[in-house]
């Protein structure tokens, strides 16, 4: 039987953050955009998706998800996820294929999903095939101009919400600044804790070479965006020359973005952002696609949903942890368990929003 969509209702919010962030490349952040999207069917079941920014370009994709996409699904059956995402897809694609567009798109797809899990009584872990709902979590810190008693601080609170796992920032304006900070928190964790860190795009491919060199002796899982992601054939330089594990992907759009980087050896552990990449729909081809090459599957953003998607990949590494400001307007925040992130058994994705405590922040 057809789940007609019926309504569509788009909100965008501009959360505060409770301190200024920082990293390499996206400068002072002191508020992140939400665009959230309620899709609604015949039996009045609402499915809820969003997505978010560092600040900007809120407004341009809540233009696309209230003026452009309701007169494109209204009608349209539920169900039919997958036609309705190309649907939306070729419909934006001469002005799109990445930026505001995938991002409404992504958040379109997600609240599809939620619907479609909510109707079959199901957490929507298990809907999309169902793995293992605990899910090793880190704590992804935005802190790269934090002071090293500050940042050690920061890893202490994390350690004492049960994450097991940490994720720092580099790119800091001397190499020799970032060797300084990893040492410290490789000598304050101990030796064998997981230990990320994180460039966010800062590097020429030869300057990411010799930092993920001069990073080796401290045992890190990963080194993160080294370099722009644009430059499939440096990440692949970086990867081979640079002996240390890359992780990348948060800022590629498509499955076939991903196609060419993991075909090409540029990534040891894709990244997908379920709120940027095409939604629920593309994660989870991404993730088939990086085992498929017998590679880990990590992620990026939106915690609270992309457990659900790692929870059903057997091939999933590490989700990361960091809720933007946005655990004080969701009514269940994420739950860590000794480092493990626990997958909701709630029907749907589980993320219930706080819309009354949301209105006062419109933007």
């Amino acid at each position: 039987m057809m789940t007609k969509i019926i309504s569509t209702e788009p909100g965008y919010y501009r959360i505060p953050l409770d301190a200024t962030l920082s990293d390499s490349m996206h400068g002072d952040m002191l508020a992140f955009e939400l665009n959230t999207v309620r899709v609604r069917d015949a039996d009045g079941i609402e499915g809820v998706g969003y997505t978010f920014t560092c600040g900007r370009n809120g407004a341009a994709i809540h233009a696309i998800l209230s003026r452009d996409f309701p007169e494109l699904v209204i009608g349209q059956d539920a169900d039919q996820i997958e036609f309705i995402w190309n649907k939306l897809w070729w419909a934006q694609h001469y002005g799109g294929r990445g930026g505001p567009t995938v991002l409404a798109l992504s958040a379109f797809d997600m609240a599809l999903w939620d619907l479609k899990a909510k109707r079959a009584q199901m957490p929507l872990w298990k809907l999309l095939g169902g793995n293992d709902p605990g899910v090793p979590c880190y704590a992804g810190g935005i802190d790269l101009d934090f002071p090293l008693e500050k940042l050690l601080k920061q890893t202490d609170d994390n350690l004492t919400k049960g994450f097991r796992a940490i994720k720092m920032k580099v790119g800091r304006k001397r190499l020799s600044e970032d060797v300084d900070r990893i040492r410290a928190m490789r000598e304050h964790l101990g030796d064998g804790f997981p230990l990320m860190v994180d460039a966010n795009m800062k590097w020429s491919v030869d300057e990411a070479i010799r930092a993920a060199r001069a990073f080796q002796p401290f045992d890190l899982g990963w080194l993160e965006e080294p370099i722009i992601p644009d430059d499939v054939a440096g990440h692949a330089r970086v990867v081979r020359e640079g002996g240390m594990p890359i992780a990348a992907g948060e800022n590629l759009r498509s499955l076939w973005e991903f196609k060419h980087l993991i075909a090409s050896g540029g990534v040891t552990y894709p990244e997908p952002d379920v709120t940027n990449c095409g939604g629920v729909t593309a994660f989870m081809k991404i993730a088939h696609l990086a085992e498929a090459f017998n590679l880990p599957v990590t992620s990026h953003g939106a915690h609270d949903v992309t457990v659900h998607l790692l929870a059903a990949a057997p091939n999933r590494s590490y989700l990361e942890a960091h809720g933007f400001g946005l655990d004080r307007y969701i009514a269940e925040p994420l739950r860590i368990e000794n480092g493990f992130a626990v997958a909701p058994d709630r029907p749907g994705h589980g993320l219930a929003f706080d819309w009354k405590g949301l209105q006062a922040l419109q933007a």
